[in-house]
């Protein structure tokens, strides 16, 4: 069964990341990252147990990630994880946001979903947050992965961001030099 997270899975959810962690397979999440992002978590619960954890952020109107997808070792190769995809995959139909990423070293997992390998370039600065924690910040070899979900319409961005009423904005003379 697929849930949301709650308070009492942080200590689970931590334990089941930094396991994949110490192996190098994912980013380290201390308790103060659990928390502050758990309304981003889904767990997996098997037997009243947590078996595993995933975690969708939006990062921009048409854009998700799939972060900290990570299923116990003693529970492998039960459909977990594909289960957990699935659920990301729900959740951004149901948000309307038309793409999935995942950064990854797991290329023929994602690749079953529809996921695409993509040049990191092309992906907003916001996704790439995280990397100030990493410690391969300097030599990344994850895998950067996208998934267009054609059902979901194409949002419509406004070329600007509305200023609020009464709120001037100092634009700064260009000197040169």
């Amino acid at each position: 069964m697929i849930r949301s997270a709650t308070v009492h899975d942080v200590s689970r959810i931590s334990e089941i990341i930094n396991s994949h962690a110490e192996l190098g397979r994912m980013l380290f999440k201390s308790y103060a990252q659990l928390y502050e992002d758990l309304r981003d978590f889904a767990v997996y619960e098997k037997d009243g147990r947590v078996a595993g954890c995933c975690a969708l952020a939006i990062i921009w109107a048409d854009l998700t990630e799939i972060r900290s997808l990570a299923v116990d070792d003693a529970y492998r190769g039960q459909g977990i994880g594909r289960r957990l995809v699935e659920w990301c995959v729900d959740e951004c139909r149901r948000l309307q946001i038309r793409r999935l990423m995942s950064l990854t070293y797991e290329q023929p997992f994602f690749e079953k979903f529809g996921f695409e390998v993509v040049n990191k370039d092309t992906l907003p600065l916001k996704v790439w947050s995280d990397c100030v924690r990493c410690p391969k910040r300097d030599g990344c070899d994850e895998i950067a992965m996208v998934k267009t979900l054609w059902d979901v319409p194409m949002i419509v961005m406004p070329t600007t961001a509305p200023t609020p009423r009464g709120v001037s904005i100092p634009v700064l003379e260009y000197v040169e030099e």
